[in-house]
């Protein structure tokens, strides 16, 4: 087993869905050609990288923006290039499938048994990583795609990291 993975989406969790508080800035992105606009906020970075390193974790992307966070999102919060689990476009609802389920599996195939804290807005993805077979220790962290990341969400993961190291 290697080190816990702490994964990050981007949509809804870095990037919130409405005008989010002080200490955002706007920024635009054009990936593939697209061109989004973005809230960030570059304390996420910095205090991100301070979870991984007070707990011994790896930080990934785990989010359909896959490679491009590297290039668009990474750089405008303070983070490296990082990892990212390979999240394929979304065929459609359908078959039981959902954005959630969906994504899970992609996620738990990656961690490849690995424990890992995952940063996620989407409401059925715990219910749906925990279904996937031979998922490892978890803890998702669910996130208000309205008002993004808080410090509240990263002290529940450095707790969770924390007490696996015990």
């Amino acid at each position: 087993m290697g080190s816990p993975l702490v994964l990050l989406d981007v949509d809804g969790v870095l990037n919130p869905f409405e005008r989010p508080h002080r200490g955002y800035r706007r920024h635009r992105c054009s990936p593939n050609g697209i061109t989004f606009r973005l809230w960030l906020d570059p304390g996420h970075g910095p205090s991100l990288l301070e979870l991984a390193e007070s707990t011994g974790a790896e930080l990934a992307w785990a989010s359909y923006w896959c490679h491009n966070a590297n290039e668009w999102i990474g750089p405008r919060i303070g983070l490296p290039d990082l990892p990212y689990v390979p999240i394929p476009r979304f065929p459609g609802v359908g078959e039981g499938r959902t954005l959630g389920s969906w994504k899970a599996r992609h996620v738990a195939a990656w961690a490849e048994g690995r424990p890992f804290v995952w940063f996620e807005d989407e409401p059925d993805a715990t219910e749906c990583i925990a279904r996937e077979p031979d998922v490892a220790d978890h803890l998702l962290v669910a996130v208000d795609p309205l008002t993004g990341l808080t410090g509240r969400h990263l002290e529940l993961a450095a707790g969770w990291l924390n007490a696996l190291a015990r």
